[in-house]
């Protein structure tokens, strides 16, 4: 039987989220020796992470003016060919310069792939069907994670570290396959032109901030430069926000955010993003530098994490129904803040079963979360906003995770740091998911402002 359009084009897009969730835990899990092989301080390779969102946030913007301007099936088929190029580098790469460039060629590629699949389906789609549409598009996404860090670190236990990139060669070709086949070419008629003084203050703002973040400690740049990099893409970020209010189509339209469901998601959202984003850093770190496993033992315990979010998403629509979106975003950022400093709690006596329930309970609480989260920042956008607000929300979530890499990076070299170790050991990592915990939390006062019906429409729920 042939599956429904509605259906269809999530598990396309699905492909592609598939393959950037497998990549980015497939390199956290094999940090430590890619640290090694390129003779780099594992912190440094913090870089390797955040160059990919750097790409992220500085492309994604014109994504939603790209696919209206040139066709979605045309665009799409592009991006997964950039990621697959990028990844072919990376497995090639010599130097943390290299590497560095091809995750962020990798990113190019995905800043296209995945907001232009994510525009399809919102524009096919209603609102009382959103959440489960959402659904479709996060569960197969998720096998990514399940399998992304037993296979890295059984592929860099066993063999070696570059072959994990090349995996995503298949994945690639079997992705251009199938859009080819299903997914239509769509156009609009009416194209704005390209805000393109716009894009250059948003580029060189994001990619210098999050570089300038990124390297502060000494890594690849001095501090010197890590602290103008931070200045001038601050400034330029400040010249975005005045060029936004004088011309007719920005490139980022602000004014969504006085939408007060989708500030809630952006901003509020962003703070739960940045503790959590680290996860993927810190984690595996902690496992093998401070507690000596090898990349797939680790890999192992890891991806528990990912089998949590994979149940949890069965259950998200009936829990959104009972409670509403406001009773979950308040109690679950709590629940999820707590989960992620309980990672802190952990020592190298602490049974591997005890670990594995931990993590994978706190999977369920950050499923929830984010699809609550993703969700909510539509409830109250038209249609003809919602390229705007993709790309929006995009790029926030893109800064949020890489901010979330340099949080968790900056917290544990001041942690080794202030303790005085000269390597990184075990004791160095409870204070860094402290602190990340608590920025997480940080979240809770934007949903403690939304009204108890926010979002009763997508929910299923009475508006009263």
């Amino acid at each position: 039987m042939a599956l429904s359009r509605s259906l269809t084009v999530p598990l396309i897009v699905a492909c592609a989220l598939f393959m950037e969730n497998m990549d980015s835990t497939v390199i956290a899990t094999s940090l430590p020796a890619l640290a090694t092989d390129l003779g780099e301080s594992p912190i440094a390779l913090k870089l390797a992470l955040t160059s990919y969102i750097v790409s992220l946030a500085v492309f994604i913007p014109i994504s939603g003016w790209m696919s209206d301007r040139f066709g979605s099936l045309t665009v799409f088929r592009t991006a997964i060919g950039v990621f697959m190029l990028g990844s072919i580098l990376c497995g090639m790469s010599n130097s943390l310069v290299g590497f560095v460039a091809a995750r962020f060629l990798q990113g190019i590629g995905g800043a296209m792939m995945v907001p232009v699949g994510r525009l399809v389906i919102l524009r096919s789609v209603s609102k009382a069907e959103l959440v489960k549409a959402l659904s479709y598009l996060t569960i197969p996404a998720l096998i990514g994670p399940i399998i992304g860090p037993p296979l890295g670190g059984f592929i860099t236990t066993y063999f070696h570290w570059r072959g994990i990139f090349f995996i995503n060669i298949p994945i690639s070709i079997l992705g251009i396959w199938l859009a080819t086949r299903y997914i239509e070419n769509f156009k609009d008629e009416d194209v704005p032109p390209l805000d393109f003084q716009g894009f250059l203050y948003t580029s060189v703002g994001c990619s210098l901030l999050m570089l300038g973040l990124a390297t502060a400690g000494r890594h690849l740049v001095s501090d010197q430069v890590a602290a103008s990099c931070v200045a001038i893409g601050s400034l330029a970020l400040l010249a975005y926000s005045f060029h936004a209010r004088r011309v007719a189509h920005p490139l980022i339209d602000f004014r969504l955010l006085r939408v007060r469901t989708f500030r809630m998601s952006v901003l509020g959202g962003s703070f739960f993003r940045i503790g959590v984003g680290s996860i993927p850093f810190l984690l595996p770190l902690m496992l093998q530098l401070g507690f000596g496993l090898n990349p797939f033992q680790s890999g192992l315990l890891t991806c528990a994490s990912a089998v949590g979010a994979l149940g949890m998403k069965t259950m998200t629509t009936v829990i959104l129904k009972r409670f509403g979106f406001r009773n979950v975003l308040v109690f679950n950022a709590l629940l999820g803040s707590l989960s992620v400093a309980s990672f802190g709690l952990f020592t190298v006596a602490t049974p591997h079963m005890l670990m594995i329930a931990v993590v994978l309970i706190g999977g369920c609480v950050r499923s929830l979360q984010f699809t609550s989260l993703n969700a909510i920042a539509y409830a109250d956008i038209e249609r003809h906003e919602l390229s705007q607000a993709t790309s929006i929300a995009s790029v926030a979530q893109q800064l949020a995770v890489g901010m979330g890499v340099t949080v968790g990076g900056i917290a544990l070299q001041l942690s080794n740091t202030t303790q005085g170790h000269a390597s990184i050991v075990a004791s160095d990592f409870w204070p860094a998911f402290l602190i990340i915990g608590i920025v997480s939390a940080m979240s809770i006062p934007f949903a403690l402002r939304l009204p108890s019906n926010a979002g009763a429409e997508l929910a299923g729920r009475p508006f009263g």
